[in-house]
Protein backbone atom coordinates (compact mmCIF):
# COMPACT_ATOMS: atom_id res chain seq x y z
CA UNK A 1 0.00 0.00 0.00
CA UNK A 2 2.83 2.52 0.90
CA UNK A 3 4.55 1.48 -2.66
CA UNK A 4 1.24 2.12 -4.44
CA UNK A 5 0.58 5.41 -2.47
CA UNK A 6 4.34 6.43 -3.34
CA UNK A 7 3.41 5.50 -7.11
CA UNK A 8 0.66 8.20 -6.44
CA UNK A 9 2.48 11.03 -5.53
CA UNK A 10 4.77 10.30 -8.27
CA UNK A 11 2.43 10.56 -10.89
CA UNK A 12 0.58 14.01 -8.63
CA UNK A 13 3.71 15.59 -9.15
CA UNK A 14 4.47 14.80 -12.67
CA UNK A 15 0.93 15.77 -13.79
CA UNK A 16 0.95 19.21 -12.09
CA UNK A 17 4.63 19.44 -14.03
CA UNK A 18 2.78 19.00 -16.75
CA UNK A 19 0.11 21.29 -16.07
CA UNK A 20 2.29 24.23 -15.62
CA UNK A 21 4.43 23.45 -18.57
CA UNK A 22 0.75 23.64 -20.77
CA UNK A 23 -0.37 27.03 -18.81
CA UNK A 24 3.28 28.54 -19.27
CA UNK A 25 2.94 27.40 -23.17
CA UNK A 26 -0.49 29.23 -23.19
CA UNK A 27 0.27 32.37 -22.00
CA UNK A 28 3.26 32.34 -24.36
CA UNK A 29 1.32 31.75 -27.23
CA UNK A 30 -1.32 32.96 -26.41
CA UNK A 31 0.02 36.57 -25.94
CA UNK A 32 1.79 36.31 -29.19
CA UNK A 33 -1.27 35.45 -30.96
CA UNK A 34 -2.93 38.44 -29.32
CA UNK A 35 -0.12 40.75 -30.35
CA UNK A 36 -0.67 39.39 -33.78
CA UNK A 37 -4.43 40.08 -34.04
CA UNK A 38 -3.83 43.45 -32.47
CA UNK A 39 -0.91 44.59 -35.04
CA UNK A 40 -3.39 43.43 -37.80
CA UNK A 41 -6.03 45.45 -36.80
CA UNK A 42 -8.15 43.03 -35.37
CA UNK A 43 -8.96 41.66 -31.72
CA UNK A 44 -8.98 38.61 -29.62
CA UNK A 45 -12.23 38.85 -27.97
CA UNK A 46 -14.09 37.32 -30.06
CA UNK A 47 -12.84 39.45 -33.42
CA UNK A 48 -14.92 42.88 -31.53
CA UNK A 49 -12.85 45.88 -30.51
CA UNK A 50 -13.93 47.30 -27.05
CA UNK A 51 -14.83 50.64 -27.71
CA UNK A 52 -15.37 53.34 -24.99
CA UNK A 53 -15.80 56.94 -23.71
CA UNK A 54 -13.36 58.04 -21.36
CA UNK A 55 -13.75 61.06 -19.29
CA UNK A 56 -12.06 60.14 -15.80
CA UNK A 57 -8.56 62.40 -17.04
CA UNK A 58 -10.18 65.68 -17.40
CA UNK A 59 -11.25 65.54 -21.03
CA UNK A 60 -13.46 63.50 -23.49
CA UNK A 61 -11.50 60.67 -25.27
CA UNK A 62 -12.68 57.53 -27.63
CA UNK A 63 -10.93 54.51 -26.42
CA UNK A 64 -10.66 51.51 -28.67
CA UNK A 65 -9.26 48.38 -26.52
CA UNK A 66 -8.49 50.84 -24.14
CA UNK A 67 -6.23 52.90 -26.33
CA UNK A 68 -6.93 56.29 -27.17
CA UNK A 69 -8.35 56.83 -31.17
CA UNK A 70 -8.55 60.25 -32.75
CA UNK A 71 -11.53 60.36 -35.36
CA UNK A 72 -9.30 60.96 -38.29
CA UNK A 73 -11.73 60.47 -40.64
CA UNK A 74 -13.57 61.82 -44.76
CA UNK A 75 -17.58 61.49 -45.43
CA UNK A 76 -17.55 59.50 -48.07
CA UNK A 77 -20.45 59.12 -50.75
CA UNK A 78 -18.47 58.28 -53.87
CA UNK A 79 -21.14 58.40 -56.54
CA UNK A 80 -19.43 58.00 -59.99
CA UNK A 81 -19.57 60.82 -62.65
CA UNK A 82 -22.95 60.38 -64.60
CA UNK A 83 -25.13 58.80 -61.39
CA UNK A 84 -26.83 60.89 -58.23
CA UNK A 85 -27.42 60.09 -54.59
CA UNK A 86 -29.12 56.86 -55.89
CA UNK A 87 -25.84 54.93 -56.58
CA UNK A 88 -24.52 52.26 -54.94
CA UNK A 89 -20.85 51.86 -53.92
CA UNK A 90 -21.20 48.93 -52.22
CA UNK A 91 -20.27 45.24 -52.49
CA UNK A 92 -17.40 43.43 -53.94
CA UNK A 93 -16.13 45.87 -56.35
CA UNK A 94 -16.71 48.93 -54.24
CA UNK A 95 -13.67 51.38 -54.51
CA UNK A 96 -13.59 51.53 -51.07
CA UNK A 97 -12.24 47.79 -51.23
CA UNK A 98 -9.46 49.06 -53.94
CA UNK A 99 -8.38 52.55 -54.98
CA UNK A 100 -10.18 54.33 -52.31
CA UNK A 101 -9.41 52.26 -49.32
CA UNK A 102 -5.90 52.19 -50.83
CA UNK A 103 -5.44 55.82 -50.75
CA UNK A 104 -7.13 56.21 -47.52
CA UNK A 105 -5.00 53.83 -45.60
CA UNK A 106 -1.83 55.67 -48.01
CA UNK A 107 -3.41 59.39 -45.63
CA UNK A 108 -3.77 57.64 -42.50
CA UNK A 109 -6.99 58.06 -42.72
CA UNK A 110 -8.53 55.66 -39.75
CA UNK A 111 -12.62 56.60 -40.25
CA UNK A 112 -14.67 56.82 -42.64
CA UNK A 113 -18.62 58.37 -42.78
CA UNK A 114 -21.43 56.76 -44.43
CA UNK A 115 -24.41 58.72 -44.67
CA UNK A 116 -26.42 55.29 -44.85
CA UNK A 117 -26.53 51.52 -45.68
CA UNK A 118 -27.13 50.31 -48.92
CA UNK A 119 -29.85 47.85 -49.98
CA UNK A 120 -28.14 44.49 -49.14
CA UNK A 121 -26.74 44.37 -46.05
CA UNK A 122 -23.95 41.62 -47.44
CA UNK A 123 -22.97 43.88 -49.64
CA UNK A 124 -22.48 46.79 -46.92
CA UNK A 125 -21.15 44.28 -44.58
CA UNK A 126 -18.20 43.56 -47.55
CA UNK A 127 -17.53 46.95 -47.54
CA UNK A 128 -17.07 47.78 -43.41
CA UNK A 129 -15.41 44.73 -42.60
CA UNK A 130 -13.51 44.96 -45.64
CA UNK A 131 -11.79 48.48 -45.30
CA UNK A 132 -11.44 47.65 -41.25
CA UNK A 133 -9.57 44.32 -41.86
CA UNK A 134 -7.53 45.47 -44.28
CA UNK A 135 -6.69 48.72 -43.73
CA UNK A 136 -7.94 49.33 -40.12
CA UNK A 137 -10.47 52.10 -40.98
CA UNK A 138 -13.73 52.27 -39.01
CA UNK A 139 -16.96 52.98 -40.43
CA UNK A 140 -19.65 55.36 -38.78
CA UNK A 141 -22.61 54.29 -40.01
CA UNK A 142 -25.65 56.97 -39.97
CA UNK A 143 -29.64 57.51 -41.28
CA UNK A 144 -30.49 60.64 -42.51
CA UNK A 145 -33.76 60.58 -40.43
CA UNK A 146 -35.46 61.45 -44.10
CA UNK A 147 -34.83 65.42 -44.21
CA UNK A 148 -34.02 65.59 -47.90
CA UNK A 149 -36.57 63.08 -48.83
CA UNK A 150 -40.16 64.20 -50.90
CA UNK A 151 -42.58 64.87 -48.81
CA UNK A 152 -40.56 66.94 -46.39
CA UNK A 153 -39.90 64.90 -43.11
CA UNK A 154 -42.80 66.03 -40.38
CA UNK A 155 -41.25 64.98 -36.95
CA UNK A 156 -44.22 65.97 -35.37
CA UNK A 157 -46.52 62.78 -36.78
CA UNK A 158 -46.19 60.36 -34.32
CA UNK A 159 -46.50 57.52 -37.08
CA UNK A 160 -43.63 59.48 -38.86
CA UNK A 161 -41.65 58.74 -35.75
CA UNK A 162 -42.15 55.21 -35.36
CA UNK A 163 -41.26 54.52 -38.99
CA UNK A 164 -38.29 56.32 -38.68
CA UNK A 165 -37.14 54.39 -35.30
CA UNK A 166 -38.14 51.24 -36.78
CA UNK A 167 -35.51 51.84 -39.94
CA UNK A 168 -32.67 52.90 -37.26
CA UNK A 169 -33.22 50.29 -35.29
CA UNK A 170 -33.44 47.54 -37.79
CA UNK A 171 -30.12 49.09 -39.00
CA UNK A 172 -28.57 48.79 -35.64
CA UNK A 173 -29.29 45.09 -35.61
CA UNK A 174 -28.00 44.22 -38.69
CA UNK A 175 -25.21 46.05 -38.10
CA UNK A 176 -23.98 45.81 -34.92
CA UNK A 177 -22.27 42.27 -34.32
CA UNK A 178 -19.75 43.94 -37.16
CA UNK A 179 -16.30 44.56 -35.99
CA UNK A 180 -15.66 47.24 -38.94
CA UNK A 181 -18.38 49.53 -37.19
CA UNK A 182 -17.18 52.44 -35.09
CA UNK A 183 -20.95 54.20 -33.95
CA UNK A 184 -24.37 55.25 -35.39
CA UNK A 185 -25.13 59.00 -36.75
CA UNK A 186 -28.85 60.05 -35.93
CA UNK A 187 -29.51 62.50 -38.60
CA UNK A 188 -27.67 65.49 -40.45
CA UNK A 189 -28.55 68.88 -40.56
CA UNK A 190 -32.01 67.81 -39.24
CA UNK A 191 -32.00 70.84 -36.54
CA UNK A 192 -32.16 73.20 -39.89
CA UNK A 193 -36.51 72.69 -40.23
CA UNK A 194 -36.74 74.56 -37.30
CA UNK A 195 -33.48 76.73 -36.72
CA UNK A 196 -33.04 78.12 -39.88
CA UNK A 197 -36.99 77.19 -41.58
CA UNK A 198 -35.06 74.99 -43.79
CA UNK A 199 -37.72 71.85 -45.09
CA UNK A 200 -39.86 72.85 -42.26
CA UNK A 201 -42.68 71.14 -40.50
CA UNK A 202 -45.72 71.43 -38.31
CA UNK A 203 -48.88 70.40 -36.27
CA UNK A 204 -52.57 71.65 -35.31
CA UNK A 205 -51.08 72.33 -31.74
CA UNK A 206 -47.73 73.75 -32.93
CA UNK A 207 -49.57 76.53 -35.31
CA UNK A 208 -51.79 76.99 -31.98
CA UNK A 209 -48.81 78.60 -30.51
CA UNK A 210 -48.80 82.56 -30.45
CA UNK A 211 -45.17 83.27 -31.61
CA UNK A 212 -42.37 81.91 -33.92
CA UNK A 213 -40.18 81.42 -31.31
CA UNK A 214 -42.69 79.53 -29.50
CA UNK A 215 -43.27 77.36 -32.31
CA UNK A 216 -39.22 77.12 -33.19
CA UNK A 217 -39.11 75.99 -29.44
CA UNK A 218 -41.46 73.94 -29.62
CA UNK A 219 -40.84 71.39 -32.66
CA UNK A 220 -37.11 71.52 -31.13
CA UNK A 221 -38.39 69.96 -28.53
CA UNK A 222 -40.11 67.57 -30.17
CA UNK A 223 -37.51 66.85 -32.27
CA UNK A 224 -34.87 66.20 -29.72
CA UNK A 225 -37.23 64.33 -27.72
CA UNK A 226 -37.58 61.81 -30.98
CA UNK A 227 -33.82 61.58 -31.04
CA UNK A 228 -33.21 61.10 -27.64
CA UNK A 229 -36.01 57.91 -27.58
CA UNK A 230 -34.27 56.42 -30.17
CA UNK A 231 -30.84 56.37 -28.52
CA UNK A 232 -32.58 54.73 -25.44
CA UNK A 233 -33.82 51.96 -27.81
CA UNK A 234 -30.78 51.28 -29.80
CA UNK A 235 -28.81 51.41 -26.60
CA UNK A 236 -31.13 48.69 -25.46
CA UNK A 237 -30.10 46.06 -28.96
CA UNK A 238 -26.12 47.35 -28.94
CA UNK A 239 -24.15 48.16 -25.84
CA UNK A 240 -21.34 48.40 -28.12
CA UNK A 241 -20.81 51.36 -29.97
CA UNK A 242 -22.18 55.27 -29.11
CA UNK A 243 -25.19 56.96 -30.54
CA UNK A 244 -23.96 60.51 -32.33
CA UNK A 245 -26.98 62.80 -32.52
CA UNK A 246 -26.05 65.12 -36.03
CA UNK A 247 -26.82 68.96 -35.64
CA UNK A 248 -25.85 71.51 -37.48
CA UNK A 249 -24.21 74.87 -35.95
CA UNK A 250 -25.11 75.30 -32.10
CA UNK A 251 -28.47 77.47 -32.16
CA UNK A 252 -30.70 75.17 -30.24
CA UNK A 253 -27.85 73.23 -28.61
CA UNK A 254 -29.74 74.59 -25.28
CA UNK A 255 -32.45 72.59 -25.76
CA UNK A 256 -30.96 69.78 -27.11
CA UNK A 257 -29.39 69.88 -23.60
CA UNK A 258 -32.31 69.12 -21.70
CA UNK A 259 -34.27 66.45 -23.61
CA UNK A 260 -31.37 64.75 -26.10
CA UNK A 261 -29.88 63.54 -22.74
CA UNK A 262 -29.07 60.05 -23.82
CA UNK A 263 -26.86 60.42 -26.51
CA UNK A 264 -23.30 59.63 -26.48
CA UNK A 265 -21.47 61.94 -28.50
CA UNK A 266 -22.82 65.31 -30.24
CA UNK A 267 -21.82 65.39 -34.10
CA UNK A 268 -21.83 68.09 -35.39
CA UNK A 269 -21.77 70.14 -38.80
CA UNK A 270 -19.68 73.39 -38.55
CA UNK A 271 -18.97 75.76 -42.02
CA UNK A 272 -17.35 78.14 -40.15
CA UNK A 273 -14.39 79.25 -42.51
CA UNK A 274 -10.87 79.04 -41.84
CA UNK A 275 -11.21 78.63 -37.97
CA UNK A 276 -13.92 77.10 -35.90
CA UNK A 277 -14.17 80.86 -33.47
CA UNK A 278 -15.93 79.53 -30.33
CA UNK A 279 -17.56 76.79 -31.47
CA UNK A 280 -16.04 73.99 -29.34
CA UNK A 281 -16.67 76.19 -25.68
CA UNK A 282 -19.71 77.06 -26.73
CA UNK A 283 -20.81 73.48 -26.87
CA UNK A 284 -19.36 72.59 -23.83
CA UNK A 285 -21.15 75.55 -22.07
CA UNK A 286 -24.48 74.39 -23.52
CA UNK A 287 -24.24 70.58 -23.74
CA UNK A 288 -21.10 69.04 -21.85
CA UNK A 289 -20.56 66.27 -23.89
CA UNK A 290 -17.67 65.05 -26.13
CA UNK A 291 -18.43 65.90 -29.30
CA UNK A 292 -16.91 65.19 -33.30
CA UNK A 293 -16.89 67.40 -36.37
CA UNK A 294 -19.07 64.94 -38.48
CA UNK A 295 -18.78 67.80 -41.28
CA UNK A 296 -15.78 70.32 -41.92
CA UNK A 297 -14.13 71.49 -44.62
CA UNK A 298 -13.66 73.83 -47.29
CA UNK A 299 -14.54 73.88 -51.38
CA UNK A 300 -11.82 74.39 -54.04
CA UNK A 301 -13.32 76.72 -56.91
CA UNK A 302 -12.90 80.54 -56.73
CA UNK A 303 -16.08 82.35 -58.83
CA UNK A 304 -14.55 85.46 -58.78
CA UNK A 305 -11.67 83.86 -60.83
CA UNK A 306 -13.63 80.80 -62.26
CA UNK A 307 -10.52 78.28 -61.92
CA UNK A 308 -10.10 75.49 -59.36
CA UNK A 309 -8.15 76.74 -56.33
CA UNK A 310 -6.58 73.91 -54.38
CA UNK A 311 -4.43 76.33 -52.44
CA UNK A 312 -7.39 77.97 -50.71
CA UNK A 313 -8.67 74.27 -49.93
CA UNK A 314 -5.75 72.56 -48.44
CA UNK A 315 -4.83 76.61 -46.06
CA UNK A 316 -8.46 76.31 -44.70
CA UNK A 317 -8.45 72.34 -44.05
CA UNK A 318 -5.01 73.21 -42.26
CA UNK A 319 -6.04 75.74 -39.77
CA UNK A 320 -9.66 74.26 -39.26
CA UNK A 321 -7.79 70.89 -38.21
CA UNK A 322 -5.30 72.75 -36.15
CA UNK A 323 -8.95 73.91 -34.39
CA UNK A 324 -10.12 70.63 -33.65
CA UNK A 325 -6.34 69.32 -32.50
CA UNK A 326 -6.32 72.46 -30.17
CA UNK A 327 -9.92 71.41 -28.04
CA UNK A 328 -8.72 67.08 -27.83
CA UNK A 329 -8.27 66.21 -24.48
CA UNK A 330 -4.44 65.64 -24.82
CA UNK A 331 -3.84 69.38 -25.72
CA UNK A 332 -6.06 71.72 -24.00
CA UNK A 333 -9.06 74.37 -24.96
CA UNK A 334 -12.54 72.74 -24.50
CA UNK A 335 -11.09 68.97 -24.27
CA UNK A 336 -14.17 67.98 -25.78
CA UNK A 337 -13.19 67.02 -29.85
CA UNK A 338 -12.58 63.47 -30.23
CA UNK A 339 -11.70 64.29 -33.73
CA UNK A 340 -13.34 64.57 -37.12
CA UNK A 341 -14.85 63.53 -40.69
CA UNK A 342 -14.10 66.02 -43.43
CA UNK A 343 -16.41 67.05 -46.32
CA UNK A 344 -15.72 65.12 -47.74
CA UNK A 345 -13.55 62.14 -50.04
CA UNK A 346 -14.08 62.32 -53.36
CA UNK A 347 -16.13 65.47 -55.70
CA UNK A 348 -20.27 64.49 -56.48
CA UNK A 349 -20.83 65.79 -60.03
CA UNK A 350 -24.59 65.46 -59.38
CA UNK A 351 -24.85 67.93 -56.46
CA UNK A 352 -25.81 71.24 -59.06
CA UNK A 353 -29.15 69.79 -59.97
CA UNK A 354 -30.19 66.40 -59.33
CA UNK A 355 -33.10 66.38 -61.40
CA UNK A 356 -30.83 67.04 -64.33
CA UNK A 357 -28.84 63.68 -65.49
CA UNK A 358 -27.37 65.38 -68.63
CA UNK A 359 -25.66 68.07 -65.93
CA UNK A 360 -24.39 64.62 -63.80
CA UNK A 361 -21.42 63.93 -66.62
CA UNK A 362 -20.28 67.94 -66.10
CA UNK A 363 -18.68 69.34 -63.21
CA UNK A 364 -20.74 72.14 -62.86
CA UNK A 365 -18.54 75.83 -61.67
CA UNK A 366 -21.96 77.80 -60.49
CA UNK A 367 -21.87 78.38 -56.96
CA UNK A 368 -24.89 77.07 -54.86
CA UNK A 369 -24.96 78.93 -51.51
CA UNK A 370 -23.27 81.92 -50.38
CA UNK A 371 -20.68 81.98 -47.06
CA UNK A 372 -18.81 84.74 -46.56
CA UNK A 373 -16.27 82.89 -43.99
CA UNK A 374 -14.84 81.44 -47.14
CA UNK A 375 -13.37 85.24 -47.80
CA UNK A 376 -10.80 84.62 -51.00
CA UNK A 377 -14.14 84.18 -53.15
CA UNK A 378 -16.83 86.11 -51.12
CA UNK A 379 -15.85 89.62 -52.34
CA UNK A 380 -18.99 90.63 -54.31
CA UNK A 381 -21.74 91.01 -52.32
CA UNK A 382 -25.06 89.00 -52.94
CA UNK A 383 -22.77 86.62 -54.98
CA UNK A 384 -22.78 82.65 -53.70
CA UNK A 385 -19.63 80.94 -53.74
CA UNK A 386 -19.98 77.74 -52.15
CA UNK A 387 -19.60 75.16 -54.59
CA UNK A 388 -21.15 71.65 -53.96
CA UNK A 389 -19.56 69.96 -56.50
CA UNK A 390 -16.01 70.72 -55.58
CA UNK A 391 -15.54 69.65 -52.19
CA UNK A 392 -13.68 66.71 -52.52
CA UNK A 393 -9.88 65.94 -51.64
CA UNK A 394 -9.67 63.59 -54.63
CA UNK A 395 -10.91 64.70 -57.81
CA UNK A 396 -12.70 62.37 -60.07
CA UNK A 397 -10.80 61.72 -64.08
CA UNK A 398 -13.90 61.85 -66.55
CA UNK A 399 -11.40 60.12 -69.25
CA UNK A 400 -9.51 57.17 -67.33
CA UNK A 401 -10.92 54.16 -65.27
CA UNK A 402 -9.09 52.50 -62.48
CA UNK A 403 -10.65 49.18 -61.55
CA UNK A 404 -14.18 50.41 -63.40
CA UNK A 405 -14.00 53.29 -61.47
CA UNK A 406 -13.28 57.03 -62.50
CA UNK A 407 -9.93 57.60 -61.83
CA UNK A 408 -8.41 59.84 -58.35
CA UNK A 409 -6.44 62.47 -58.96
CA UNK A 410 -5.30 63.64 -55.39
CA UNK A 411 -5.40 67.09 -54.45
CA UNK A 412 -3.23 69.22 -52.04
CA UNK A 413 -5.63 68.74 -49.14
CA UNK A 414 -5.28 64.85 -49.84
CA UNK A 415 -1.16 65.71 -49.55
CA UNK A 416 -1.72 67.41 -46.91
CA UNK A 417 -3.92 65.31 -44.29
CA UNK A 418 -1.40 62.60 -45.71
CA UNK A 419 1.65 64.57 -44.42
CA UNK A 420 -0.34 65.76 -40.85
CA UNK A 421 -1.85 62.61 -40.12
CA UNK A 422 1.32 60.94 -40.75
CA UNK A 423 3.07 62.99 -37.80
CA UNK A 424 0.60 63.01 -35.79
CA UNK A 425 0.37 58.78 -35.71
CA UNK A 426 4.00 59.03 -34.94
Amino acid sequence: MNENLSQYADEKKSSKKWLLLAFLLLLLFGGALAAFLIKRGGHSAGGMPKITLDDSKGGHRLLIDGKPFFIRGVCYNPVPIGQNFKSDFFGKDSPALGVDGDLMKQANINTIRLYHAGTNAADVKLVINGLYKKHGIFSLLGHHLAFWEWPPANYADPKFREHLKKQVLDMVRTYKDEPGVLGWILGNENNYSFDLDVRPWTSDEIDALATPEERRLERAKIYYTFINDMAREVKKIDKRHPVIMGVGETKSLDIAAKYATDIDILGMIAYRGSSFGNLFREIKQKMDKAMMLIEFGCDRYNVITQKEEENFQAEFIKMQWRDILKNSADIGGAKNCLGGTLFEWSDEWWKGNDTDTRSWSVQDSVAHWRNVAYYYDADKEGLNNMNEEWWGIVRLDPNKKVDGHDARIPTKAYNLIKQMWGAEKK
